[in-house]
C-alpha cells in the first residue's frame, strides 16, 4: 500500500540527484503503475481539493483531485513539475507566449490526456491548462521541484488568453464550486 512518509523520504532522496527532475519522475512512474496502492493510501477521492503532503523550499508533494469537468484556467508553476494520475483523468492543453506580443497573450501548442497510471515532467517553464472531462473525480500527485506556495506564479484569462498575477483565492473558489455541484 502506498506510504506518503515512505514516499515523501523517497521523493526528498530523489530531490537531492544530480537530475531531480528526472529522478523524480522515475519515482512518480514507478508509484503510478500501482494505482490501487495510492487510493489504498490516501482513499478514494470524495471531494475536490488540494492536500499537501509535503512542502518546503525546494520541494512540494501535493495530492490535488479535480471535481466532476472542472478546468483550470491557463497558468504557469515557475519550476519543474511531475504529475501522476491515479484515478480518472486530467486532460491538458499546453500554451506558449506569442511571439512578439508583450501583453503575455497565449496560442496553444499541444495537448496531452492523461489517464490511470499515467505521467508527465513539466519544464519549468511551461503553460498548462488542465480539465476533468469526467463525471467523478480524477486523482493525482503532483510533486514540484520548489516552493509551489511562495512562488510568484501567472495564471491566463480563459477567453481573452490575457496575463494576469495567478489568484489562489480564486482557484480554491472553482474547487469550493466544484464540491458544491456534488451536493447541489
Amino acid at each position: 500500500m502506498f506510504d506518503v512518509e515512505r514516499f515523501t523520504a523517497d521523493c526528498l532522496e530523489a530531490n537531492a540527484e544530480g537530475d531531480a527532475h528526472k529522478a523524480v519522475l522515475e519515482l512518480v512512474e514507478r508509484t503510478c503503475t500501482d494505482p490501487s496502492a495510492v487510493l489504498g493510501g490516501l482513499g478514494e477521492p470524495a471531494r475536490a481539493g488540494v492536500t499537501r503532503l509535503y512542502h518546503s523550499d525546494d520541494l512540494t508533494i501535493l495530492n490535488i483531485v479535480w471535481g466532476p469537468h472542472m478546468t483550470l484556467m491557463p497558468h504557469d508553476h515557475r519550476m519543474w513539475a511531475v504529475i501522476g494520475i491515479y484515478t480518472g483523468r486530467e486532460d491538458n492543453i499546453f500554451w506558449r507566449r506569442e511571439p512578439g506580443r508583450d501583453d503575455g497573450f497565449l496560442k496553444a501548442q499541444g495537448a496531452r490526456s492523461l489517464g490511470r497510471k499515467d505521467t508527465v515532467p513539466l519544464g519549468e517553464n511551461v503553460i498548462h491548462s488542465v480539465t476533468n472531462p469526467l463525471a467523478r473525480m480524477t486523482g493525482a500527485l503532483h510533486v514540484y521541484g520548489g516552493d509551489f506556495f511562495g512562488v510568484e506564479r501567472s495564471e491566463w484569462d480563459p477567453e481573452t488568453l490575457t496575463e494576469g498575477r495567478y489568484d489562489v483565492e480564486k482557484n480554491m473558489r472553482l474547487i469550493a464550486e466544484s464540491n458544491a455541484r456534488l451536493v447541489g
